[in-house]
């Protein structure tokens, strides 16, 4: 898989392995029974040389996540079982490789790499498909529909010209089938999750040791990203948010160009990629390492909303009744109106992962992560952890980060005593 690598090894000890991409491969290949699929990476502007990620369903299928105008074709009634899986990358071009880097040609190495025998270029999908189109005569759409104001999903307009060719082609959705598989996480996708939230604990532990008064926003994200570097990833799974004072009352706060004041609380909600899969922490910290009484309140009592929530994460359940377990305990104490958000989503190579409109399953990972937000007092608290739910209940993947006020406070006390130079 094209991912974050051991910083001592070229393959990262924890990973998801070809034979498992090979897996979701055919369970889709099942899933079409004979349809043609089409997965597409997604195009990068090449006049910017940001990294480029592919489409999550894309990287979900082949563990490639830097291949820009990819393709994967199904076609499920080829009479070749090796045809049956194509790969289609970009041309080769010697003049863009200057600037770009090598790219390899087809062949043995670049199809052990992608762990796919039948690998064309680009240009050959348009063929490949209307043979494939002429023997299935059925089209199922794989990529997310797009809204009423962009234009068609890139798989329903390939389908559509295909379609035009070929007398009684149907065209199938089938826009749920990947959500639904990549709810379900895999033992080795577990593990990253796991790996990427330690390493987020590997930041949220910087913030516990510098977070001080004065400081700015930006210097405390700074640390905290200094944290997730240094334990080996090498990509946020989001912008950090770092919220002090009323800033911790605004849901997605991105600034961070604030000074923390003497008596503030800030909201610190980040996380770290390992091997592509998101880590989604927040944690509410006292700028001066105390909680006053108000801020202790309110913390616990989000604290409290979070437990009811996370012990009503079972198979079976749905994100409404484990929202209302949380909900329940933050009406109680008269503050309905100050929970303004969801419970929670799921977590996975996106950080709001492929959701589908079903009771969560065995393997689901998700977040918990209650709020409370009075902008008038400058208080905004938010705890959130990623929850695995399993057949003998919840498992809090990121249970390591402190989390009470209690932790959180000892946890800054410990650390202000380990940083005091030594006399």
């Amino acid at each position: 898989m094209a991912a974050t690598k051991n910083r001592t090894s070229d393959k990262p000890a924890i990973m998801i392995e070809q034979s498992e991409f090979a897996r979701r491969r055919g369970a889709l290949l099942d899933a079409l029974r004979g349809s043609v699929g089409l997965v597409l990476a997604g195009e990068a502007d090449p006049n910017l040389h940001h990294p480029f990620a592919a489409h999550a369903h894309f990287t979900y299928l082949t563990g490639l996540a830097d291949e820009p105008s990819a393709a994967l074709l199904f076609d499920g009634k080829n009479p070749n079982p090796a045809r049956r899986v194509q790969l289609f990358l970009r041309p080769l071009n010697s003049e863009r490789e200057k600037w770009d880097g090598f790219r390899a040609e087809i062949g043995g190495e670049l199809r052990a790499r992608a762990g796919i025998e039948t690998i064309f270029r680009t240009n050959m999908l348009a063929p490949q498909l209307l043979d494939a189109a002429k023997r299935a005569k059925s089209l199922t759409l794989l990529m997310p529909l797009a809204a009423h104001t962009s234009p068609v999903s890139g798989d329903l307009d390939i389908f559509r010209r295909a379609a035009e060719r070929i007398p009684n082609c149907s065209i199938n959705d089938g826009t749920t089938l990947l959500n639904a598989m990549r709810a379900c996480k895999s033992k080795a996708e577990v593990a990253c999750i796991q790996e990427a939230g330690r390493i987020t604990g590997l930041g949220f532990a910087a913030a516990f040791a510098t977070l001080r008064p004065n400081m700015n926003e930006f210097d405390l994200q700074r640390h905290v990203e200094a944290g997730y570097h240094q334990g080996g990833s090498r990509e946020l799974a989001f912008r950090t948010i770092a919220g002090g004072g009323f800033n911790s009352t605004v849901l997605h706060y991105h600034a961070n160009d604030q000074v923390l004041r003497d008596g503030d609380l800030v909201c610190l909600d980040s996380g770290a990629k390992w091997c592509g899969y998101s880590a989604d922490v927040t944690r509410t910290l006292p700028v001066n390492g105390k909680f006053t009484a108000r801020q202790r309140e309110i913390h616990d009592l989000v604290l409290a909303a979070q437990t009811a929530a996370i012990r009503a994460c079972k198979p079976g359940a749905r994100f409404h009744q484990i929202d209302e377990a949380a909900r329940a305990v933050i009406r109680r104490a008269g503050l309905a109106d100050a929970f303004i958000h969801s419970i929670g989503h799921h977590l996975g190579l996106e950080t709001h992962d492929a959701s589908p409109d079903a009771p969560l399953q065995v393997g689901a990972v998700i977040t918990i992560e209650p709020g409370v937000y009075l902008p008038d007092e400058k208080i905004g608290v938010r705890i959130e952890d990623d929850i695995l739910i399993t057949a003998r209940g919840p498992v809090t993947l990121t249970r390591d980060i402190p989390r009470s006020s209690k932790e959180i406070e000892a946890a800054m006390a410990r650390s202000r005593v380990a940083s005091k130079p030594k006399r």
